[in-house]
């Protein structure tokens, strides 16, 4: 399976390499590695990693705990493949999604971010779910008050989200993961550039307008 780390570590010579090293002992085969921050002294990345389906986590973070100076902030599963370049590929799609725009925006939302479910709603309480991807609970967590711009935050349950306003259809869009650590603002950057193309594509303020008139439908 595909794991995702997120790595904090000393930003000097020699770091990386030490925790490269330790993922290979442990039996990690590594495909990506991206740099999040760097400053003061620190680095946060983000790796990812084949790991066989059967062994523990454990022995990774072991290992990675053993490396002088190297903070943990998350081990989690993630369908993002490595080296590709998934949002052109979903953009794609939904341009030729027609009436399916909006629920493959959704849909294809928490692979593209290595999340659990996506949803979006009406903005005015009592608010209607237009769509929600597999996985979404019966009853999404909206914040009481759409943001005025794409933001990240945690709620009392731990569940870490981010909330961004759809302006032209009236929406508010959620992105949540319950495993992992917190969205980082690089991955609220990266859901803002690709709401704000969606929200340039012809005809989709026409499909949500059609779907609004709708009944609600049921999605599993």
């Amino acid at each position: 399976m595909l794991l995702r780390l997120r790595i904090a570590l000393p930003d000097q010579p020699g770091s990386l390499g030490k925790v490269t090293r330790v993922l290979g002992v442990a039996g990690a085969d590594i495909t990506q590695v991206v740099v999040l921050d760097r400053g003061e002294g620190r680095a946060l990345d983000d790796i990812t990693v084949y790991w066989p389906d059967s062994a523990p986590r454990e022995s990774l973070v072991e290992g990675l705990e053993s490396v002088p100076g190297v903070t943990i902030e998350g081990i989690w599963s993630t369908r993002e493949a490595p080296g590709t370049y998934p949002e052109l590929e979903i953009l794609k799609y939904i341009t030729t999604a027609g009436d399916r725009a909006l629920a493959t925006l959704i849909d294809s939302m928490p692979v593209l971010f290595s999340a659990d479910w996506a949803a979006a709603a009406t903005e005015k309480s009592p608010r209607t779910i237009v769509h929600s991807s597999w996985r979404a609970p019966e009853q999404v967590p909206f914040p009481d008050e759409t943001p005025v711009r794409p933001a990240a935050f945690t709620l009392d349950s731990g569940l870490h989200v981010i909330a961004a306003p759809l302006p032209p259809l009236a929406l508010t869009f959620l992105l949540a993961r319950a495993d992992g650590p917190a969205f980082h603002r690089i991955e609220v950057h990266r859901l803002t550039r690709i709401l704000e193309i969606f929200l340039t594509l012809p005809a989709v303020e026409r499909v949500v307008a059609r779907q609004l008139r709708r009944p609600p439908e049921q999605d599993g």
